[in-house]
């Protein structure tokens, strides 16, 4: 019986490509393999360098499907990957690598290796106890310094940034749907789309705002919340409405993830992948007013998908020890 291949969490572009490389492949390899929409396939490939390639993963693999990771740096976490650019040759080297694992019957696995046979263990040698040596008298130690007092209230995006949040914890602000935050697996629960989170990253939150729920509380809620979205998603939301002041030229290192409730940032995104460009020379050039571009630049910025342009790297500032709640998730 034929296998069959699908695709998700990829642009219509990208499928298409995969589509292409495909008909050659299935072609090389006999037509073993056949080519279907969606996930009712045998085998399915994610674009996991696309922004909603990871939510897929989750998505996929808490069904326990086969996914095979469309990357341009390995990923240990899929079942198989095709590396970045496509190309026919590297698919039908894979198609043939998941055939035969497939084909695979117990009689071609290696047997199992023999036991090892018992060794005496050799005699115990008691050796008399030494005699414990003095005490030295005790040196007082210095009164240890105060630590400095955490911050009394931290912005959405800093409680992101900082890596403040070490467990899994629940948000709830005023105006806005309550958010489900898991650091730790990079995802969240909440609703698909980004603007009713505003409220969130208006002002500053102190640590009393989070909660801790249990497991079966935190299973209920992220059930009725729908799936799981990586959290670059909300570390974007914060940049744009993070209001910040930028000055210099900046570029796109690759094309971003544009949401659908900001369609004019395909604009901004078009002219930025041209070269490095100022704010204004941004705007002029897109269409689009200075504020909304300065607000993808700094969105961009927070996921590392832009940087500034012949600009020297900024030094890392220390880290202050903290307390309090999040403080004692960290262990310090």
């Amino acid at each position: 019986m034929a296998l069959t291949l699908g695709t998700t969490g990829m642009d219509r572009a990208t499928e298409a490509e995969v589509a292409a490389a495909f008909k050659i492949a299935n072609a090389e390899t006999g037509h073993r393999w056949s080519f279907i929409e969606g996930d009712a396939a045998d085998y399915i490939i994610i674009d996991m360098d696309s922004l909603y390639g990871p939510m897929s993963w989750l998505r996929l693999h808490g069904m326990g499907r086969k996914v095979i990771a469309l990357a341009a740096a390995d990923r240990q976490q899929t079942d198989y990957r095709l590396p970045l650019p496509i190309n026919a040759t590297d698919l039908a080297v894979l198609l043939s690598e998941i055939a035969g694992d497939a084909q695979r019957t117990p009689d071609e696995t290696p047997p199992p290796r023999e036991p090892a046979p018992a060794v005496e263990p050799a005699p115990t040698i008691v050796a008399p106890e030494p005699q414990p040596a003095p005490e030295p008298p005790a040196t007082p130690q210095p009164e240890p310094e105060p630590e400095p007092a955490p911050p009394a209230a931290r912005t959405l995006q800093q409680w992101l940034a900082n890596g403040a949040l070490r467990q899994r914890v629940r948000l709830q602000c005023a105006d806005a749907p309550a958010l489900l935050i898991d650091p730790q697996a990079g995802s969240w629960h909440g609703p698909a789309m980004l603007k009713p989170l505003a409220p969130c990253f208006s002002g500053e939150l102190p640590e009393s705002d989070f909660t801790m729920p249990d497991a079966a509380a935190w299973d209920a809620e992220a059930a009725a919340l729908g799936p799981a979205q990586p959290l670059q998603r909300l570390q974007w939301l914060g940049g744009l409405l993070s209001g910040a002041a930028i000055d210099g030229r900046y570029l796109l290192k690759k094309w971003p993830q544009t949401e659908r409730e900001y369609p004019k940032h395909f604009r901004i995104a078009t002219v930025m992948m041209k070269g490095p460009a100022g704010v204004a020379d941004i705007a002029e050039a897109s269409g689009v007013s200075a504020e909304e571009v300065t607000g993808f630049i700094n969105a961009n910025l927070a996921t590392g998908y832009a940087e500034p342009a012949d600009a020297p790297p900024p030094s890392a500032p220390a880290s202050p020890r903290t307390t309090g709640l999040f403080g004692r998730i960290r262990g310090h």
